[in-house]
């Protein structure tokens, strides 16, 4: 078979986190590019794994590719990690899987830990639907207008955010969102101090307040949609919907519906079958 590049997820905090096939991809391939060889060397200690590390990161991504992508067709595979968890996620990588692709290079994932799907499973926030934001900028006027554009959105939202920004970020938050909204706020996810929490974004600032260890670590907020967007969601769609249903079939109604408001098109044909009942009847 041709080299490949993996994708290998590595711990966000215990090291136990480690699959079983993420550690033998990591003792067979040539190379492993990695965010910060230091910090990948105590991972590769505590398993054993003696291949060669280069660096890979933000600063020398662009001109370590050519070197990777050479040693790819070479033959030999590659392996990219980042310092915690799945690699790209907030994290570099996405200019050399591009580079690979581009290559016709196959790019295999090795699923592991990713501190964002983790803080969504424990949190207790609706999680059919959610908006992965990473991390807000770190200026304050910047991340109030990126906060109000995302105000008004109805999925679950997730952001990272540092220590020393946290107070100030939730402040924003509860200023623009509204005090009650809900939040998650998960810290140090799977470490010993692990802090994972369900309230609103008032109290939030509270407990961060009060208790300075709530800024330090690593910080995932998981806030909740808005709901009274919601409902008005529903309500144009419903004027929509009927208006459409007095020239159109119940097909053609929900299926323009759909494309002109990016509603799935099953939920569009149900509620346009509810709206023709209620007129019929």
């Amino acid at each position: 078979m041709s080299a490949q590049l993996f994708v290998v997820a590595t711990p966000i905090g215990h090291l136990d986190d480690m699959t079983f096939r993420a550690i033998d991809i990591l003792k067979s391939v040539s190379i492993v590019a990695a965010e910060d060889t230091r910090q990948s060397a105590q991972l590769f200690k505590h398993y054993n794994i003696s291949t060669p590390l280069t660096a890979c990161h933000d600063h020398n991504e662009s001109n370590k590719i050519e070197q990777l992508i050479e040693t790819l067709q070479s033959g030999k595979n590659v392996a990219l990690i980042s310092d915690a968890g799945t690699p790209l996620i907030s994290d570099p990588g996405f200019k050399l899987v591009r580079a690979a692709q581009e290559h016709g290079i196959r790019v295999t994932p090795v699923p592991g830990a990713c501190a964002a799907i983790a803080a969504l499973s424990a949190v207790g926030l609706p999680s059919d639907r959610f908006s992965f934001e990473g991390f807000l900028s770190s200026k304050s006027s910047q991340r109030i207008g990126q906060l109000e554009k995302l105000k008004d959105e109805t999925q679950t939202l997730i952001f990272y955010e540092a220590p020393h920004r946290i107070l100030d970020c939730v402040k924003d938050m509860a200023a623009i969102f509204g005090e009650d909204r809900p939040v998650g706020f998960a810290r140090e996810i799977t470490k010993t101090f692990e802090t994972i929490k369900k309230m609103t974004l008032k109290e939030l600032v509270t407990f961060i307040e009060k208790d300075h260890h709530q800024q330090k670590g690593e910080i995932v907020l998981v806030v909740g949609g808005n709901p009274e967007h919601k409902d008005l969601d529903q309500e144009k769609m419903d004027q929509l919907l009927t208006r459409l249903l007095q020239d159109l079939s119940v097909k053609a109604a929900s299926q323009l519906a759909a494309d002109l408001t990016g509603v799935k098109k099953k939920v569009a044909y149900q509620r346009a079958l509810d709206l023709n009942q209620d007129q019929t009847d």
